[in-house]
């Protein structure tokens, strides 16, 4: 790994989590920084069943992008999510993508210096397409981040 991209952080790594309702569910949020990546899960009933990575670290071209972007729900359009493991069909994997670009966005919008790469792990019960959930989601995940 490019050593630019590294990030002193303190031992043990920096941790923080949250409970929260999704669904109807019981929802566990956490985020732990490491000097290389940031872990981010999101677990009901004790499940992990998609890990997705994102990097955080833009092209030069998307530098502009990012200077002129503003803190709408719209994703960064330089961020490109990427499965690890899981899946559970094109819908749910895609939808997984969309949680874990929105999550990016958000940490790229924050900090505009974060070079790491965001690794997410997601358990949730049943992910489907319901806007109230996926604010839900979002909700819980800006407690922790």
């Amino acid at each position: 790994m490019d050593p630019s991209h590294v990030m002193e952080e303190p031992f043990p790594a920096q941790s923080k989590s949250a409970i929260g309702t999704i669904d109807g569910v019981p929802t566990e949020a956490s985020v732990l920084h490491f000097s290389d990546k940031i872990l981010v899960t999101l677990s009901q009933e004790g499940r992990l069943a998609q890990w997705m990575q994102v990097p955080l670290s833009a092209p030069s071209s998307a530098t502009v992008d990012m200077a002129l972007a503003n803190a709408n729900l719209l994703p960064m359009s330089h961020l490109t999510p990427k499965t690890l493991l899981g899946g559970g069909g094109e819908e749910r994997e895609s939808l997984a993508q969309l949680y874990a670009v929105q999550i990016a966005s958000h940490i790229a919008r924050r900090d505009s210096e974060e070079r790491r790469t965001l690794v997410i792990g997601l358990g949730l019960k049943t992910l489907k397409p319901d806007r109230e959930a996926f604010f839900d989601v979002l909700e819980l995940i800006q407690k922790v981040l």
